[in-house]
Protein backbone atom coordinates (compact mmCIF):
# COMPACT_ATOMS: atom_id res chain seq x y z
CA UNK A 1 0.00 0.00 0.00
CA UNK A 2 1.41 3.37 -0.98
CA UNK A 3 1.34 6.04 1.71
CA UNK A 4 1.09 9.65 0.61
CA UNK A 5 3.32 11.90 2.65
CA UNK A 6 3.14 15.69 2.49
CA UNK A 7 6.48 15.74 0.68
CA UNK A 8 5.13 13.58 -2.12
CA UNK A 9 1.86 15.45 -2.62
CA UNK A 10 3.39 17.92 -5.05
CA UNK A 11 4.79 14.99 -7.09
CA UNK A 12 1.38 13.31 -7.17
CA UNK A 13 -0.21 16.56 -8.36
CA UNK A 14 2.46 17.01 -11.04
CA UNK A 15 1.97 13.45 -12.29
CA UNK A 16 -1.78 12.89 -12.01
CA UNK A 17 -3.84 16.04 -11.34
CA UNK A 18 -4.95 17.99 -14.41
CA UNK A 19 -3.24 21.35 -14.52
CA UNK A 20 -6.58 23.15 -14.60
CA UNK A 21 -5.63 25.47 -11.74
CA UNK A 22 -1.99 26.10 -12.53
CA UNK A 23 0.56 25.15 -9.90
CA UNK A 24 -0.88 25.17 -6.34
CA UNK A 25 1.04 27.52 -4.05
CA UNK A 26 1.57 25.06 -1.19
CA UNK A 27 0.22 21.91 0.46
CA UNK A 28 -2.24 22.40 3.31
CA UNK A 29 -2.63 19.65 5.87
CA UNK A 30 -5.08 20.91 8.49
CA UNK A 31 -7.12 23.88 9.64
CA UNK A 32 -8.48 25.28 12.88
CA UNK A 33 -10.41 28.53 13.21
CA UNK A 34 -8.82 31.29 11.13
CA UNK A 35 -5.59 29.30 10.65
CA UNK A 36 -4.36 26.54 8.36
CA UNK A 37 -1.09 24.62 8.54
CA UNK A 38 1.07 23.67 5.55
CA UNK A 39 3.13 20.53 4.96
CA UNK A 40 6.17 22.19 6.53
CA UNK A 41 4.25 22.79 9.75
CA UNK A 42 3.91 26.53 9.28
CA UNK A 43 0.76 28.22 10.63
CA UNK A 44 -0.94 30.59 8.14
CA UNK A 45 -3.66 33.16 8.80
CA UNK A 46 -6.29 32.16 6.24
CA UNK A 47 -7.79 35.39 4.90
CA UNK A 48 -8.94 33.72 1.70
CA UNK A 49 -11.24 31.31 3.54
CA UNK A 50 -11.14 28.89 0.61
CA UNK A 51 -12.48 31.74 -1.58
CA UNK A 52 -15.20 32.77 0.89
CA UNK A 53 -16.20 29.17 1.71
CA UNK A 54 -15.06 28.53 5.29
CA UNK A 55 -17.41 31.17 6.62
CA UNK A 56 -17.19 30.07 10.27
CA UNK A 57 -13.52 29.15 10.08
CA UNK A 58 -11.94 25.73 9.81
CA UNK A 59 -13.36 22.83 11.82
CA UNK A 60 -15.67 24.84 14.08
CA UNK A 61 -16.60 22.37 16.88
CA UNK A 62 -20.36 22.79 16.38
CA UNK A 63 -20.04 22.25 12.61
CA UNK A 64 -17.76 19.21 13.08
CA UNK A 65 -20.19 17.63 15.57
CA UNK A 66 -23.16 18.17 13.23
CA UNK A 67 -21.34 16.70 10.22
CA UNK A 68 -19.97 13.74 12.19
CA UNK A 69 -23.38 12.88 13.62
CA UNK A 70 -25.05 13.17 10.22
CA UNK A 71 -22.33 11.11 8.55
CA UNK A 72 -23.06 8.34 11.04
CA UNK A 73 -26.81 8.57 10.45
CA UNK A 74 -27.69 9.19 6.77
CA UNK A 75 -25.32 10.74 4.25
CA UNK A 76 -27.23 10.59 1.00
CA UNK A 77 -30.89 10.71 0.12
CA UNK A 78 -31.83 11.46 -3.48
CA UNK A 79 -34.51 14.02 -4.18
CA UNK A 80 -36.89 11.14 -4.82
CA UNK A 81 -37.35 11.18 -1.04
CA UNK A 82 -37.57 13.72 1.79
CA UNK A 83 -35.30 14.21 4.78
CA UNK A 84 -35.70 16.65 7.68
CA UNK A 85 -32.54 18.68 7.10
CA UNK A 86 -33.49 20.02 3.65
CA UNK A 87 -36.89 21.29 4.74
CA UNK A 88 -35.39 22.91 7.83
CA UNK A 89 -32.63 24.62 5.82
CA UNK A 90 -35.08 25.94 3.20
CA UNK A 91 -37.30 27.29 5.99
CA UNK A 92 -34.37 29.10 7.61
CA UNK A 93 -33.19 30.63 4.32
CA UNK A 94 -36.72 31.90 3.64
CA UNK A 95 -36.62 33.38 7.12
CA UNK A 96 -33.68 35.54 6.03
CA UNK A 97 -34.93 36.24 2.49
CA UNK A 98 -38.69 36.53 2.84
CA UNK A 99 -41.69 34.49 1.67
CA UNK A 100 -40.64 32.21 -1.17
CA UNK A 101 -39.26 28.79 -2.07
CA UNK A 102 -35.73 27.38 -2.10
CA UNK A 103 -34.06 24.96 -4.52
CA UNK A 104 -30.90 23.26 -3.23
CA UNK A 105 -28.17 22.14 -5.62
CA UNK A 106 -24.40 21.55 -5.71
CA UNK A 107 -22.66 24.83 -6.46
CA UNK A 108 -22.95 28.51 -7.23
CA UNK A 109 -22.71 27.92 -10.98
CA UNK A 110 -25.49 25.36 -10.82
CA UNK A 111 -27.61 27.78 -8.79
CA UNK A 112 -27.04 30.48 -11.41
CA UNK A 113 -27.99 28.03 -14.16
CA UNK A 114 -31.28 27.48 -12.34
CA UNK A 115 -31.88 31.25 -12.30
CA UNK A 116 -31.16 31.48 -16.06
CA UNK A 117 -33.80 28.79 -16.56
CA UNK A 118 -36.18 30.78 -14.37
CA UNK A 119 -35.66 33.81 -16.62
CA UNK A 120 -36.63 31.81 -19.71
CA UNK A 121 -39.65 30.30 -17.98
CA UNK A 122 -40.69 33.80 -16.92
CA UNK A 123 -40.33 35.07 -20.49
CA UNK A 124 -42.46 32.24 -21.85
CA UNK A 125 -45.14 32.82 -19.22
CA UNK A 126 -45.10 36.56 -19.92
CA UNK A 127 -45.55 36.27 -23.70
CA UNK A 128 -47.18 32.87 -24.02
CA UNK A 129 -44.50 31.88 -26.52
CA UNK A 130 -41.15 30.13 -26.24
CA UNK A 131 -38.09 31.94 -27.61
CA UNK A 132 -39.64 35.39 -27.81
CA UNK A 133 -38.67 36.86 -24.43
CA UNK A 134 -35.53 35.12 -23.17
CA UNK A 135 -32.61 37.52 -22.93
CA UNK A 136 -30.76 38.16 -19.64
CA UNK A 137 -28.85 41.39 -19.06
CA UNK A 138 -25.67 41.11 -16.97
CA UNK A 139 -22.89 43.55 -16.14
CA UNK A 140 -19.53 43.94 -17.81
CA UNK A 141 -16.78 42.41 -15.60
CA UNK A 142 -19.39 40.20 -13.90
CA UNK A 143 -18.61 36.64 -12.84
CA UNK A 144 -21.40 34.07 -12.63
CA UNK A 145 -19.52 30.77 -13.01
CA UNK A 146 -17.88 28.50 -15.57
CA UNK A 147 -20.67 26.26 -16.85
CA UNK A 148 -21.80 27.22 -20.37
CA UNK A 149 -24.81 29.29 -19.36
CA UNK A 150 -22.89 30.96 -16.55
CA UNK A 151 -19.95 31.65 -18.88
CA UNK A 152 -22.24 33.33 -21.39
CA UNK A 153 -23.47 35.53 -18.54
CA UNK A 154 -19.84 36.39 -17.70
CA UNK A 155 -18.46 38.86 -20.27
CA UNK A 156 -14.78 38.43 -19.49
CA UNK A 157 -12.19 37.35 -22.06
CA UNK A 158 -10.34 35.23 -19.49
CA UNK A 159 -13.54 33.21 -18.94
CA UNK A 160 -15.01 33.04 -22.46
CA UNK A 161 -11.76 32.90 -24.46
CA UNK A 162 -11.28 29.54 -26.18
CA UNK A 163 -14.85 28.40 -25.69
CA UNK A 164 -16.82 30.50 -28.18
CA UNK A 165 -19.44 30.59 -29.52
CA UNK A 166 -21.24 31.38 -26.29
CA UNK A 167 -24.90 30.53 -25.72
CA UNK A 168 -27.26 33.09 -27.18
CA UNK A 169 -29.46 35.31 -25.08
CA UNK A 170 -27.21 37.67 -23.14
CA UNK A 171 -26.35 41.37 -23.36
CA UNK A 172 -24.18 43.37 -21.00
CA UNK A 173 -24.52 46.79 -19.43
CA UNK A 174 -21.92 48.74 -17.46
CA UNK A 175 -21.78 48.00 -13.73
CA UNK A 176 -23.14 50.92 -11.69
CA UNK A 177 -24.41 52.65 -14.88
CA UNK A 178 -28.20 52.34 -14.82
CA UNK A 179 -28.66 54.14 -18.15
CA UNK A 180 -26.56 51.51 -19.92
CA UNK A 181 -28.96 48.78 -18.74
CA UNK A 182 -32.05 50.83 -19.56
CA UNK A 183 -30.78 51.25 -23.13
CA UNK A 184 -30.64 47.45 -23.57
CA UNK A 185 -34.22 46.73 -22.48
CA UNK A 186 -36.58 45.65 -25.24
CA UNK A 187 -39.32 43.02 -25.63
CA UNK A 188 -36.75 40.20 -25.82
CA UNK A 189 -35.39 40.85 -22.31
CA UNK A 190 -36.71 38.66 -19.50
CA UNK A 191 -34.38 39.42 -16.58
CA UNK A 192 -31.39 41.28 -15.18
CA UNK A 193 -28.69 39.42 -13.22
CA UNK A 194 -26.05 41.28 -11.16
CA UNK A 195 -23.86 40.89 -8.07
CA UNK A 196 -24.14 43.21 -5.07
CA UNK A 197 -20.34 43.16 -4.97
CA UNK A 198 -18.37 41.94 -7.98
CA UNK A 199 -15.82 39.64 -6.36
CA UNK A 200 -13.88 38.19 -9.27
CA UNK A 201 -13.26 41.48 -11.05
CA UNK A 202 -11.63 43.32 -8.18
CA UNK A 203 -14.16 43.63 -5.31
CA UNK A 204 -16.39 46.32 -6.83
CA UNK A 205 -19.49 47.17 -4.73
CA UNK A 206 -22.72 48.12 -6.48
CA UNK A 207 -24.04 51.51 -5.42
CA UNK A 208 -27.33 51.72 -3.58
CA UNK A 209 -28.70 53.96 -6.35
CA UNK A 210 -27.76 51.42 -9.03
CA UNK A 211 -29.49 48.49 -7.33
CA UNK A 212 -32.58 50.55 -6.49
CA UNK A 213 -32.66 51.78 -10.09
CA UNK A 214 -32.47 48.20 -11.42
CA UNK A 215 -35.35 47.21 -9.13
CA UNK A 216 -37.48 50.07 -10.49
CA UNK A 217 -36.47 49.26 -14.08
CA UNK A 218 -37.49 45.62 -13.67
CA UNK A 219 -40.80 46.60 -12.08
CA UNK A 220 -41.52 49.04 -14.93
CA UNK A 221 -40.92 46.49 -17.69
CA UNK A 222 -42.01 43.26 -15.99
CA UNK A 223 -38.47 41.85 -15.80
CA UNK A 224 -37.05 39.61 -13.10
CA UNK A 225 -34.32 41.14 -10.94
CA UNK A 226 -31.95 38.28 -10.10
CA UNK A 227 -28.96 38.67 -7.76
CA UNK A 228 -25.82 36.54 -7.60
CA UNK A 229 -25.09 36.21 -3.87
CA UNK A 230 -22.69 33.30 -4.29
CA UNK A 231 -19.68 35.15 -2.86
CA UNK A 232 -21.11 38.20 -1.08
CA UNK A 233 -24.00 36.41 0.65
CA UNK A 234 -24.30 34.47 3.94
CA UNK A 235 -23.10 37.31 6.14
CA UNK A 236 -19.92 38.30 4.32
CA UNK A 237 -20.82 41.99 4.16
CA UNK A 238 -22.18 42.14 7.71
CA UNK A 239 -25.71 41.75 6.34
CA UNK A 240 -26.97 38.26 5.58
CA UNK A 241 -27.31 39.18 1.89
CA UNK A 242 -25.33 41.82 0.03
CA UNK A 243 -28.37 43.34 -1.68
CA UNK A 244 -29.87 44.29 1.70
CA UNK A 245 -27.58 47.33 1.69
CA UNK A 246 -29.86 48.84 -0.99
CA UNK A 247 -33.11 47.99 0.82
CA UNK A 248 -34.42 45.99 -2.13
CA UNK A 249 -35.80 42.48 -2.54
CA UNK A 250 -34.93 40.67 -5.79
CA UNK A 251 -37.22 38.22 -7.54
CA UNK A 252 -34.63 35.48 -7.17
CA UNK A 253 -31.05 35.07 -5.97
CA UNK A 254 -28.37 32.42 -5.78
CA UNK A 255 -26.25 31.31 -2.82
CA UNK A 256 -23.31 28.91 -2.33
CA UNK A 257 -19.75 29.17 -0.93
CA UNK A 258 -20.14 30.18 2.73
CA UNK A 259 -23.45 28.37 3.14
CA UNK A 260 -21.90 24.92 3.54
CA UNK A 261 -18.87 26.05 5.53
CA UNK A 262 -16.65 23.77 3.41
CA UNK A 263 -19.03 21.17 1.99
CA UNK A 264 -20.33 21.88 -1.55
CA UNK A 265 -23.79 23.40 -1.78
CA UNK A 266 -25.72 25.84 -3.94
CA UNK A 267 -29.18 27.29 -3.46
CA UNK A 268 -31.70 29.49 -5.22
CA UNK A 269 -34.44 31.46 -3.49
CA UNK A 270 -37.34 32.78 -5.57
CA UNK A 271 -40.48 34.64 -4.68
CA UNK A 272 -43.66 32.62 -4.21
CA UNK A 273 -45.09 34.27 -7.34
CA UNK A 274 -42.37 32.72 -9.53
CA UNK A 275 -41.98 29.35 -7.81
CA UNK A 276 -44.83 27.66 -9.79
CA UNK A 277 -42.81 28.19 -13.00
CA UNK A 278 -40.58 25.32 -11.86
CA UNK A 279 -42.23 21.95 -12.43
CA UNK A 280 -40.84 18.49 -11.61
CA UNK A 281 -37.84 18.06 -13.89
CA UNK A 282 -37.26 21.76 -14.65
CA UNK A 283 -33.89 21.35 -12.93
CA UNK A 284 -32.16 18.30 -11.55
CA UNK A 285 -29.37 17.49 -9.12
CA UNK A 286 -28.25 14.14 -7.76
CA UNK A 287 -26.41 15.33 -4.67
CA UNK A 288 -28.00 18.73 -4.05
CA UNK A 289 -29.48 19.19 -0.62
CA UNK A 290 -28.46 15.78 0.68
CA UNK A 291 -28.54 15.14 4.45
CA UNK A 292 -24.81 15.69 4.99
CA UNK A 293 -24.60 19.10 3.33
CA UNK A 294 -27.85 20.24 4.91
CA UNK A 295 -26.48 19.32 8.34
CA UNK A 296 -23.37 21.36 7.54
CA UNK A 297 -25.35 24.36 6.29
CA UNK A 298 -27.75 24.30 9.23
CA UNK A 299 -24.71 24.22 11.53
CA UNK A 300 -23.26 27.27 9.74
CA UNK A 301 -26.51 29.14 10.35
CA UNK A 302 -26.51 27.98 13.97
CA UNK A 303 -23.08 29.50 14.52
CA UNK A 304 -23.86 32.74 12.67
CA UNK A 305 -26.91 33.18 14.87
CA UNK A 306 -25.60 31.95 18.23
CA UNK A 307 -22.34 33.92 17.97
CA UNK A 308 -24.09 37.01 16.55
CA UNK A 309 -21.58 37.11 13.70
CA UNK A 310 -23.46 39.63 11.54
CA UNK A 311 -23.22 42.25 14.27
CA UNK A 312 -19.59 41.29 14.91
CA UNK A 313 -18.63 41.65 11.23
CA UNK A 314 -20.43 44.99 10.97
CA UNK A 315 -18.80 46.38 14.11
CA UNK A 316 -15.28 45.09 13.50
CA UNK A 317 -15.00 45.60 9.76
CA UNK A 318 -15.27 49.39 9.92
CA UNK A 319 -12.07 49.76 11.92
CA UNK A 320 -10.33 47.07 9.88
CA UNK A 321 -11.10 48.75 6.56
CA UNK A 322 -10.02 52.08 7.99
CA UNK A 323 -6.69 50.59 9.08
CA UNK A 324 -6.24 49.02 5.65
CA UNK A 325 -7.00 52.37 4.01
CA UNK A 326 -4.15 53.91 6.00
CA UNK A 327 -1.88 51.78 3.80
CA UNK A 328 -2.86 54.03 0.87
CA UNK A 329 -1.13 56.91 2.66
CA UNK A 330 1.77 54.80 3.93
CA UNK A 331 2.51 53.14 0.57
CA UNK A 332 1.35 55.64 -2.10
CA UNK A 333 3.62 54.10 -4.71
CA UNK A 334 2.03 50.67 -4.26
CA UNK A 335 -1.57 50.99 -2.99
CA UNK A 336 -4.16 52.59 -5.24
CA UNK A 337 -7.35 52.00 -3.24
CA UNK A 338 -8.92 49.87 -0.50
CA UNK A 339 -12.61 49.10 -1.11
CA UNK A 340 -15.37 46.71 -0.10
CA UNK A 341 -17.80 46.03 2.73
CA UNK A 342 -17.71 43.88 5.82
CA UNK A 343 -15.27 41.01 5.47
CA UNK A 344 -15.05 41.32 1.66
CA UNK A 345 -12.28 43.77 0.89
CA UNK A 346 -10.06 44.45 -2.11
CA UNK A 347 -6.68 46.13 -1.86
CA UNK A 348 -6.05 47.53 -5.35
CA UNK A 349 -2.35 47.85 -6.12
CA UNK A 350 -0.44 49.84 -8.70
CA UNK A 351 1.80 46.81 -9.27
CA UNK A 352 1.42 43.09 -9.93
CA UNK A 353 -0.14 41.68 -6.71
CA UNK A 354 1.34 38.17 -7.05
CA UNK A 355 4.80 38.95 -5.58
CA UNK A 356 3.11 40.67 -2.62
CA UNK A 357 0.76 37.70 -2.12
CA UNK A 358 3.75 35.33 -2.23
CA UNK A 359 5.57 37.44 0.37
CA UNK A 360 2.41 37.48 2.49
CA UNK A 361 2.33 33.68 2.41
CA UNK A 362 6.00 33.49 3.41
CA UNK A 363 5.23 35.78 6.36
CA UNK A 364 2.22 33.67 7.43
CA UNK A 365 -0.97 34.80 5.69
CA UNK A 366 -3.08 33.57 2.77
CA UNK A 367 -4.83 36.08 0.48
CA UNK A 368 -6.25 35.80 -3.04
CA UNK A 369 -5.55 37.74 -6.24
CA UNK A 370 -8.54 38.99 -8.19
CA UNK A 371 -9.41 41.08 -11.24
CA UNK A 372 -7.02 43.81 -12.22
CA UNK A 373 -4.24 44.16 -9.66
CA UNK A 374 -6.22 43.48 -6.51
CA UNK A 375 -5.47 41.50 -3.34
CA UNK A 376 -8.75 40.08 -2.07
CA UNK A 377 -9.22 39.60 1.68
CA UNK A 378 -12.04 37.27 2.75
CA UNK A 379 -11.53 36.33 6.41
CA UNK A 380 -13.87 33.91 8.15
CA UNK A 381 -16.80 35.69 9.80
CA UNK A 382 -15.37 34.47 13.11
CA UNK A 383 -12.18 36.54 12.72
CA UNK A 384 -11.50 38.68 15.79
CA UNK A 385 -10.13 42.21 16.05
CA UNK A 386 -6.74 40.67 16.87
CA UNK A 387 -6.88 38.55 13.69
CA UNK A 388 -7.84 41.60 11.62
CA UNK A 389 -5.07 43.70 13.15
CA UNK A 390 -2.58 40.92 12.44
CA UNK A 391 -3.64 40.89 8.77
CA UNK A 392 -2.93 44.63 8.47
CA UNK A 393 0.49 44.18 10.09
CA UNK A 394 1.41 41.34 7.75
CA UNK A 395 0.19 43.20 4.67
CA UNK A 396 2.13 46.33 5.67
CA UNK A 397 5.21 44.17 6.21
CA UNK A 398 4.83 42.53 2.78
CA UNK A 399 4.31 45.90 1.07
CA UNK A 400 7.37 47.29 2.85
CA UNK A 401 9.44 44.36 1.61
CA UNK A 402 8.19 44.92 -1.92
CA UNK A 403 9.08 48.61 -1.71
CA UNK A 404 12.61 47.76 -0.69
CA UNK A 405 13.07 45.07 -3.34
Amino acid sequence: MNVTTPDSTSDLYASFVLGNYGTPACTLTRGEGVYVWDSEGRRLLDFGAGIAVTSIGHCHPHWVKAVQEQAATLVHCSNLYRHPGQGRLAQRLCGYAGPGKVLLCNSGAEANEAMLKLARLHGRAKTGEEGKCFKVLTAEKAFHGRTFGAMAATPQEKIQGGFRPMLDGFAHGVFNDLASFEALVDDSVAAILVEAIQGESGVNPATVEFLQGLRALCDKHGLLLMMDEVQCGIGRTGRFFGFEEAGIVPDAFSMAKGLGGGIPIGAVWMRDAHAPLFKPGSHGTTYGGNPLVCAAANAVLDVIESEDLLAQVTAQSKGWIKRLQELERKFPALVEEVRGRGYMVGVALKVDPMPVIQTLREKGMLAIPTGGQVIRLLPPLTATVEDLDRSVELLADALSNHLQA
